[in-house]
Protein backbone atom coordinates (compact mmCIF):
# COMPACT_ATOMS: atom_id res chain seq x y z
CA UNK A 1 0.00 0.00 0.00
CA UNK A 2 1.31 3.39 -1.17
CA UNK A 3 0.16 6.88 0.29
CA UNK A 4 -0.28 9.13 -2.30
CA UNK A 5 -1.35 12.43 -0.78
CA UNK A 6 -1.16 13.01 2.94
CA UNK A 7 -2.59 16.81 4.20
CA UNK A 8 -4.45 18.16 6.92
CA UNK A 9 -8.43 18.95 6.75
CA UNK A 10 -10.74 21.11 8.63
CA UNK A 11 -14.24 19.82 9.13
CA UNK A 12 -16.40 22.96 10.04
CA UNK A 13 -19.88 24.17 9.77
CA UNK A 14 -18.21 28.23 9.35
CA UNK A 15 -16.12 26.69 6.55
CA UNK A 16 -16.56 30.47 4.94
CA UNK A 17 -14.59 32.25 7.45
CA UNK A 18 -12.04 29.21 7.45
CA UNK A 19 -11.11 29.38 3.24
CA UNK A 20 -11.17 33.45 3.99
CA UNK A 21 -8.29 33.20 6.56
CA UNK A 22 -6.34 30.62 4.51
CA UNK A 23 -6.67 32.36 1.47
CA UNK A 24 -5.64 35.82 3.56
CA UNK A 25 -2.38 33.55 4.36
CA UNK A 26 -1.29 32.69 0.61
CA UNK A 27 -4.06 29.40 -0.20
CA UNK A 28 -5.94 29.56 -3.54
CA UNK A 29 -9.04 26.89 -4.02
CA UNK A 30 -7.70 24.08 -6.86
CA UNK A 31 -11.58 22.67 -6.63
CA UNK A 32 -14.53 22.59 -4.78
CA UNK A 33 -17.21 19.75 -4.73
CA UNK A 34 -20.60 19.90 -3.63
CA UNK A 35 -22.96 17.39 -2.21
CA UNK A 36 -20.19 14.86 -0.95
CA UNK A 37 -21.72 11.38 -0.07
CA UNK A 38 -24.74 10.67 2.43
CA UNK A 39 -24.10 13.90 4.85
CA UNK A 40 -24.08 16.48 1.80
CA UNK A 41 -20.66 17.84 2.73
CA UNK A 42 -19.12 20.53 0.34
CA UNK A 43 -15.24 20.22 0.12
CA UNK A 44 -12.92 22.74 -0.87
CA UNK A 45 -8.78 22.08 -1.83
CA UNK A 46 -6.78 24.83 -1.29
CA UNK A 47 -3.16 24.92 -2.34
CA UNK A 48 -0.80 27.52 -1.17
CA UNK A 49 2.61 28.58 -3.42
CA UNK A 50 4.89 26.03 -1.29
CA UNK A 51 2.82 23.30 -2.74
CA UNK A 52 1.10 22.51 0.85
CA UNK A 53 -2.48 21.20 0.23
CA UNK A 54 -5.69 22.07 3.19
CA UNK A 55 -9.30 20.66 2.50
CA UNK A 56 -11.45 22.34 4.16
CA UNK A 57 -14.92 20.70 4.29
CA UNK A 58 -18.31 22.62 4.92
CA UNK A 59 -20.62 20.43 7.10
CA UNK A 60 -24.11 21.29 7.16
CA UNK A 61 -25.87 22.99 9.71
CA UNK A 62 -28.02 19.91 11.01
CA UNK A 63 -24.81 18.09 12.13
CA UNK A 64 -24.11 18.39 15.40
CA UNK A 65 -20.71 19.91 15.42
CA UNK A 66 -20.16 21.85 18.38
CA UNK A 67 -16.36 22.95 17.25
CA UNK A 68 -14.12 22.94 14.14
CA UNK A 69 -12.59 19.28 13.59
CA UNK A 70 -9.13 18.17 12.63
CA UNK A 71 -8.70 15.45 10.52
CA UNK A 72 -6.09 14.28 8.37
CA UNK A 73 -7.12 13.35 4.44
CA UNK A 74 -4.57 10.01 3.36
CA UNK A 75 -5.06 8.78 -0.20
CA UNK A 76 -3.68 5.54 -0.82
CA UNK A 77 -3.36 3.34 -3.76
CA UNK A 78 -4.98 0.26 -2.12
CA UNK A 79 -8.16 1.07 -0.22
CA UNK A 80 -8.98 -2.29 1.23
CA UNK A 81 -5.51 -2.96 2.69
CA UNK A 82 -4.98 0.46 4.27
CA UNK A 83 -8.66 0.28 5.55
CA UNK A 84 -7.94 -3.13 7.46
CA UNK A 85 -4.48 -1.72 8.83
CA UNK A 86 -6.17 1.05 10.08
CA UNK A 87 -9.22 -1.05 11.41
CA UNK A 88 -6.13 -3.39 13.06
CA UNK A 89 -5.12 -0.62 14.59
CA UNK A 90 -8.62 0.55 16.56
CA UNK A 91 -10.04 2.93 14.22
CA UNK A 92 -13.89 2.62 13.52
CA UNK A 93 -15.30 3.99 10.24
CA UNK A 94 -17.55 6.60 11.16
CA UNK A 95 -20.51 5.35 8.69
CA UNK A 96 -20.20 2.15 10.32
CA UNK A 97 -20.03 -0.52 7.75
CA UNK A 98 -20.47 1.77 4.41
CA UNK A 99 -18.37 4.61 2.71
CA UNK A 100 -18.28 7.07 0.75
CA UNK A 101 -18.56 6.82 -3.28
CA UNK A 102 -18.55 9.11 -6.31
CA UNK A 103 -17.49 8.79 -9.38
CA UNK A 104 -14.19 9.93 -8.93
CA UNK A 105 -13.66 8.04 -5.17
CA UNK A 106 -14.15 5.98 -2.49
CA UNK A 107 -13.63 7.23 1.04
CA UNK A 108 -14.32 6.74 4.81
CA UNK A 109 -13.28 8.75 8.10
CA UNK A 110 -11.65 6.56 10.05
CA UNK A 111 -11.72 7.15 13.58
CA UNK A 112 -8.87 6.23 16.29
CA UNK A 113 -10.08 5.61 19.91
CA UNK A 114 -8.02 8.42 21.19
CA UNK A 115 -9.70 10.75 18.67
CA UNK A 116 -7.67 10.44 15.46
CA UNK A 117 -9.04 11.06 12.71
CA UNK A 118 -8.18 9.90 8.76
CA UNK A 119 -10.25 10.55 5.70
CA UNK A 120 -9.50 7.29 3.60
CA UNK A 121 -9.58 8.11 0.20
CA UNK A 122 -9.00 5.94 -2.99
CA UNK A 123 -9.53 7.98 -6.58
CA UNK A 124 -10.51 5.37 -8.84
CA UNK A 125 -8.55 5.02 -11.66
CA UNK A 126 -9.98 5.59 -15.12
CA UNK A 127 -10.52 2.24 -16.21
CA UNK A 128 -12.28 1.46 -12.88
CA UNK A 129 -11.76 0.66 -9.29
CA UNK A 130 -9.28 -1.64 -8.07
Amino acid sequence: MKITTFNPQIISKNGENIRKLFEELGFEIRHDRKEIGSLDFEGLRLKDENGSYLDIIKAQEELPLEHDLTAIRMNVDDYEKAYELLKAHGFENFYGDHFVDSPSAKSAMMISPGGLMINLVYHKKHDGEK
